[in-house]
């Protein structure tokens, strides 16, 4: 139940209770949720209010509707991504629509991950990540000018085998790379092209991959809706004395 602390709006309340039972699996992909007088009832609320928190899970693809029978939860697995790896695990279903390539000045903290001087100058590939042709994942990828101007990387179509077999072609193997992760509220321009509900966060990741000599060859900006991804860690535990 909400708090008397929570200064949410009560419809949102009752949506992230309910949001937080669906992903716990209390609430089984498949199961029907109580019935509006019961939630009315559960939460001491409106039955206008209950409404809206269930629209808002609706909009968020939580739950769907069957007219005369209920609100159930939406069979979905979360898209996972696996926090270890480069590549995306199950490629199946994915594909990439490139938005814009351009040559700039990369903001601060993708200048400092490419180590470039004041000033040096990046090629920007825009992309927008589909899976099952829905907009999942937004991505600006810099490369150093130095590295990627005059090849595939600096031209507005799609590079045959990708942006790590062209690098390795040049000369530049990617070898390490290191996650950033955090989550805020979208931007105008993320909450349209990545179709989000209202009120959902991103969760954004800053990743710099290196080459073989150390050198940073790529820095991704990569913005996904949290209602539909989950992140996965896998590594071997460490073992402290006490």
């Amino acid at each position: 139940m909400a708090s008397g602390t929570d200064g949410r709006p009560r419809h949102e309340q009752i949506a992230a209770d309910l949001r937080s039972r669906i992903m716990s699996g209390e609430l089984a992909p498949g199961s029907q949720l109580p019935s509006i007088p019961t939630l009315v009832q559960l939460y001491s609320a409106a039955t206008a209010t209950v409404q809206r928190a269930l629209g808002a899970l609706k909009a968020e693809g939580a739950v769907y509707s069957e007219v005369g029978r209920g609100v159930y939860v939406r069979r979905r697995r979360p898209l996972a991504v696996e926090a270890s790896a480069y590549v995306t695990p199950s490629p199946e279903g994915y594909a990439y629509r490139l938005l814009s390539v351009a040559e700039v000045v990369p903001p601060g903290e993708v200048a400092h991950g490419l180590e470039l001087t004041e000033g040096e100058r990046a090629i920007l590939r825009h992309r927008l990540l589909l899976h099952d042709d829905e907009p999942v994942e937004l991505s600006w990828s810099y490369y150093p000018a130095a590295i990627a101007r005059g090849t595939e990387l600096a031209e507005h179509r799609k590079i045959r085998g990708g942006a790590p077999r062209l690098l390795a072609d040049l000369g530049y193997p990617q070898q390490h790379m290191r996650d950033r992760v955090s989550a805020r509220m979208p931007t105008t321009e993320e909450i349209e092209e990545l179709d989000l509900p209202p009120y959902v966060p991103v969760l954004r990741q800053l990743r710099v991959i290196r080459s073989v000599d150390g050198r940073p060859v790529e820095v991704s900006v990569l913005v996904k809706g949290s209602h539909l991804h989950e992140l996965h860690y896998d590594q071997d535990a460490l073992t402290q004395s006490t």
